[in-house]
Formats: C-alpha cells, sequence, structure tokens
C-alpha cells in the first residue's frame, strides 16, 4: 500500500460489519479520556539538564550586554566620525542586543511558567 489512506481495495478485503463498525470503534477511541500531566521527574538527568539550560541563559544573558556595550561604541564611532553606515549598524546591534536580552531573560519566566502547568 503506496498511500497512508485507504482505498476501495482494501476495504473490500474487510467483512461488512467491519466496515460498518469501524466508525463507531474511531468515534470511542476519540472519547477517551487523555490525562497526560507534566513530570518534572520523568526523565533521568532532568536536574543536569536544568542546569545546563540556567548556564546557557546565564551565558546569553552576558553575551547580549557585551554586544550592547559594543555596539554602543560602534554606533559612537560611526556618529563621531560622520560615517552614517557605520552609525546605522551601530544601532542595530544595540536594537538587536536588547532584544536578545529581553528573549534570555522572559525565557526564564516562560519555563517556569509552563513547568507548574
Amino acid at each position: 500500500m503506496t498511500n497512508a489512506v485507504i482505498g476501495r481495495q482494501e476495504l473490500e478485503r474487510f467483512s461488512p460489519t467491519m466496515i460498518t463498525l469501524l466508525p463507531t470503534i474511531a468515534t470511542q477511541l476519540a472519547m477517551l479520556p487523555m490525562d497526560i500531566d507534566i513530570s518534572p521527574t520523568g526523565l533521568p538527568g532532568i536536574a543536569q539538564l536544568k542546569t545546563i539550560v540556567g548556564a546557557i541563559m546565564t551565558v546569553g544573558l552576558i553575551l547580549s550586554v557585551l554586544a550592547l556595550i559594543i555596539s554602543a561604541i560602534i554606533w559612537d564611532f560611526g556618529s563621531s566620525s560622520s560615517n552614517p553606515r557605520v552609525a546605522s549598524r551601530g544601532k542595530l546591534g544595540v536594537i538587536v542586543s536588547c532584544a536578545a536580552a529581553v528573549i534570555c531573560g522572559v525565557s526564564v519566566t516562560l519555563i517556569n511558567r509552563t513547568g507548574r502547568a
């Protein structure tokens, strides 16, 4: 069978009662209750993974502050040397580094809130 969809030839192999019961069975399976919860202890090594992710987010914050400082210096250099291209690159670097810092900072809150759900 090359397609995932069942064709007429495949359906003819089933008995007529099976064909009439298929929608009923599918409906019953769809109505089964699903209780899936987030388990913070479900996998081994979750504590180490949390430590690694926390360290990566800390490094991201440090690098975004460093990029902010460098971009501000480039922006100042471009403005003082009357070079609009360098100044605009510095402005873009300041905006991107601020956005990266906000994303790294907000991700902690998002992760903590989804972990309690």
